[in-house]
This record gives C-alpha cells, structure tokens and sequence, in this order.
C-alpha cells in the first residue's frame, strides 16, 4: 500500500472530503464540492480545481464544458484536517445553475419567524 499524497487530510468514509470554495480577492463563498485525493492531487498539481461527482461519479474540472473556471490561488485545510478550503479566481458562473454563488438569496430561517 502506498502512502497518502495528503496525510493531513482526513477523508470521509467514502474517500471524499468536503471543500469550501472562496473567491480569493473578496473572499465570498462561491460553492461546496467534494473531493478524492486525487482530484486534490490534480487541482494542486494543475492550477485548475477538479471535484469528484458524487452524483455522476467521475471527475469534472471546473469549466471544461460550461467555461466557468476557477483557477486555484491556493488551498489550505481545517483544523481537524476534515475540510479543505480552496481560495479561486473564478471565471463566469461558480454555481450549476449560473449564479455568481451557490448561496444567493436562501436565507434560512425558522418559518413564522422575522
């Protein structure tokens, strides 16, 4: 068996770790991912982020069909080693549904509250 490329990360039981992705000059969040190590491995190695889809399960390189990329700036990880946090510069849309954020305009709430 060989060694883990990334030691300190600590992928789930799926061999997947959550990554929060930021835009890197404003710091806004954009999106959450999933990763394998070997798409760490590639976006690292790269410059430009690939995720695992869970829901295809195979390999997407941001960008390569809707020209919405995210280059990589930089890429750290949490205190537990159990999420990685990338910083991009993102090209276009971050979001499948061609918002600017996954997160626009889905305040959540308690319903009947202010």
């Amino acid at each position: 068996m060989t060694a883990p490329l990334f030691p300190r990360v600590v992928f789930n039981a799926d061999g997947l770790v959550p990554a929060i992705v930021q835009q890197a000059d404003t710091k806004e969040v954009l999106m959450l991912a999933w990763m394998d190590e070997e798409a760490l491995r590639r976006t690292l190695t790269e410059g430009r982020v690939t995720y695992w889809s869970r829901s295809r399960g195979e390999y997407w390189r941001k960008g390569d069909t809707s020209g919405h990329i995210q280059t990589l700036v930089s890429a750290s990880y949490d205190c537990d080693g159990d999420t990685v946090l990338l910083l991009v510069d993102q090209t276009g849309a971050a979001c499948h549904t061609g918002t600017h954020t996954c997160f626009d305009e889905r305040e959540l709430r308690i319903e009947g509250t202010a």
